[in-house]
């Protein structure tokens, strides 16, 4: 047991450094109410009965732009399926460097500004990209901190849809 201390101690303590535990799993989503570059207001009631992708990144975040990719993908096949992914971006200076990022990148799904009240109540998110999986009744059933791709989200929504 002595030896099974220090090896269940580290991993415990990477796990929370990473936050692969998060406190937010398996309880109600927090409420928001968020709005996207043209005023239109996404909040966690509006959204109820989809499954919802909720991706904390900035602009300048190299994980969150290898990302992107496979979001857009995604959603094209998904969004009429019940299923909704909202980009929460983190960016300081709002949308001035958001609105030309999503031009040029031609992100197809919403994508609204966030800050630190969003990233609190969230489990007070400290690494982007950080991905939180609201099932249709509210409940974060998974967070994923790090780049997520077309395979992770696939399974996520047959799983879930």
């Amino acid at each position: 047991m002595k030896r099974a201390f220090p090896i269940l101690a580290f991993f415990l303590l990477a796990t929370i450094l990473t936050g692969t535990l998060s406190a937010q799993v398996g309880k109600q989503a927090p409420a928001f109410s968020l709005k996207d570059k043209d005023g239109r207001t996404y909040s966690l009631e509006s959204l109820k009965g989809k499954v919802v992708v909720l991706n904390f990144w900035a602009t300048w975040c190299p994980p969150c732009r290898a990302e992107i990719p496979d979001f857009k993908k995604v959603y094209s096949q998904y969004k009429d399926k019940d299923v909704e992914i909202l980009g929460v971006s983190l960016d300081h200076k709002g949308w001035s460097v958001i609105t030309p990022f999503l031009k040029q990148w031609e992100i197809n799904y919403p994508v609204v500004l966030g800050g630190a009240e969003i990233a609190r109540d969230y489990g007070n998110v400290r690494s982007i990209p950080t991905t939180f999986i609201i099932d249709k009744g509210g409940k974060v059933v998974d967070q994923h901190v790090g780049a997520m791709n077309e395979e992770m989200l696939v399974k996520m929504f047959e799983k879930l849809l």
